[in-house]
């Protein structure tokens, strides 16, 4: 028996298929693209990734000797917030806008002032922000009222891949979490928010546990892939809670950090907590709990940025140089800060005029100063997150680490020192996509829970922990850190408005 766990990223799907064991049997990956019609905005043809997957599974059956009665049920992670919209014929009436959309500014205004944040985190537990779903469907209403009257299916984009297999509108609670349109704490639609964008409870998707069955594959599906129609087909999770799943982050007192292009802290919970001012994310887990997330815009992408644009080095080692001369520089990069917003920041200032910057520059700082800088100034910008989650009391042990950057042992001492908890990696690399597996796995019974899925699956490796000397130093770092946002605030506003 085994499952197919597919995430359908921002620039890419990935699909692997997983044995009864938790191993990898195949995986492959499709790319497609993004398209920037005007500066902010940010979109995708839903047909591209659809035809991207139909083009996965045939590889993995036609080519990987995958065979098709062996996989036993299918699931799936998904980039957030995305808005796709139908006609009552099923076609797609506008390009989907991604999470990373910034055109709605004036629409989260709007709900967080006159609407009122209050009662935002009342109805939904959290505030809006550019990338939610609930401010895009306002833009469409605005912007495209012809448009908008024709609309009969609201869906994600993973729930769009889960409709062209089944025929079904359905989504996730997890992924249901982050439109801004979803009563979090009771697991459903909030009759409030649906009122105020004037349409009908079931113009939206029906919405299930991250670990149900929500169909089979169909007639029609089974013929564009070579699935067979007795495959289940299990509703899936948002990629943060998916990816969550992947590392075993299911049970209080664990926490994963995320060095993707973006970073998150994500802390699972028994019971739903929401922050009074709505800094981080409250939304529902995929193991039918609860979790916090903290997310930061530009992680691994402020290295990326170092090395693409800054020192133009394309050769295959520029990673490892790079961070080879960071490790030369002492703790605190010899009195060296980064502001790691060079896309704005979401937690906790959701500040789309940040700017980044380097402060305390001076002429005896060399390249190793300014790369261990960019790893502190993103470790310290996630330890914002973390003390929120102190200030919730939420329990917390040890870290579980994943994304990119988690592959340098630098990056993961700096994280222990800078959160002074244990650093785990856990022993599959796969991360949401593997988690979208456990999901097929646990949809079919193969285990009763994802709890008990996660406990037998996934193992840790490679602990690191604390040095209390740097502990120390960092602590006292952080204090000068946090200052430095506040202080440049009003400034990176007059920037981006200045006229020269």
């Amino acid at each position: 028996m085994n499952f197919l766990g597919i995430d359908l990223g921002t620039s890419s799907v990935k699909l692997i298929i997983m044995n009864e064991k938790g191993n990898i049997l195949q995986s492959v990956s499709k790319d497609y693209n993004i398209s920037y019609p005007k500066v902010g905005w940010a979109e995708q043809n839903p047909e591209d990734w659809w035809n991207s997957t139909k083009d996965g599974i045939k590889e993995l059956i036609n080519n990987h000797n995958i065979n098709a009665k062996d996989i036993a049920g299918i699931s799936f992670s998904g980039q957030m917030h995305g808005l796709v919209i139908l006609d009552k014929e099923n076609k797609i009436l506008l390009p989907a806008i991604l999470w990373c959309d910034q055109r709605t500014q004036k629409q989260c205004d709007y709900l967080n002032k006159e609407f009122g944040q209050d009662k935002l985190s009342m109805y939904t537990g959290n505030m809006a922000l550019t990338g939610f779903t609930l401010p895009k469907m306002l833009w469409v209403k605005e912007n495209k009222p012809y448009i908008y009257s024709k609309i009969a299916h609201i869906m994600l984009p993973k729930d769009y891949i889960s409709f062209k297999l089944t025929g079904v509108f359905v989504s996730d609670v997890s992924d249901a979490s982050g439109t801004i349109m979803f009563d979090v704490k009771n697991r459903r639609w909030s009759k409030e928010m649906i009122d105020l964008l004037e349409i009908k409870e079931d113009v939206l998707p029906k919405v299930y546990e991250s670990y149900e069955v929500i169909g089979n594959v169909s007639f029609a599906a089974s013929k564009e892939t070579g699935l067979l129609t007795d495959t289940k087909v299990i509703a899936g999770a948002g990629d943060q809670a998916a990816g969550a799943v992947g590392t075993g982050t299911v049970n209080s007192g664990v926490l994963s950090v995320t060095l993707g292009t973006s970073g998150v802290v994500f802390a699972s919970n028994e019971k739903f907590y929401a922050d009074k001012k709505n800094r981080l994310h409250s939304f529902c887990h995929a193991n039918g709990k609860w979790h916090q997330m903290g997310v930061i815009l530009s992680a691994a992408l402020s290295l990326k940025w170092w090395i693409d644009e800054i020192n133009v080095d394309t050769s295959k080692n520029a990673f490892e140089k790079l961070l080879l001369e960071a490790e030369n520089s002492p703790v605190g990069s010899n009195k060296l800060f980064f502001l790691p917003y060079l896309i704005g920041e979401r937690t906790p200032y959701n500040d789309p005029y940040a700017k980044g910057s380097f402060i305390g520059l001076n002429v005896t700082h060399k390249r190793g100063d300014m790369t261990r800088a960019i790893l502190e100034g993103v470790s310290f910008a996630l330890r914002n997150s973390l003390e929120i989650l102190k200030n919730l009391n939420v329990d917390m042990k040890e870290i579980r680490i994943n994304g990119g950057g988690s592959d340098s042992k630098l990056w993961r001492q700096i994280i222990a020192d800078i959160f002074n908890l244990d650093v785990s990696i856990v022993s599959s690399k796969e991360g949401s996509a593997y988690g979208a597996a456990i999901l097929a796995a646990v949809g079919c019974r193969f285990f009763n829970s994802v709890d008990e899925a996660c406990s037998k699956l996934i193992r840790t490796t490679d602990k690191i922990e604390p040095i209390r000397e740097n502990v120390e130093k960092y602590n006292k770092l952080y204090k000068i850190y946090s200052s430095l946002y506040i202080c440049l605030k009003d400034k990176f506003k007059e920037i981006d408005n200045l006229l020269i």
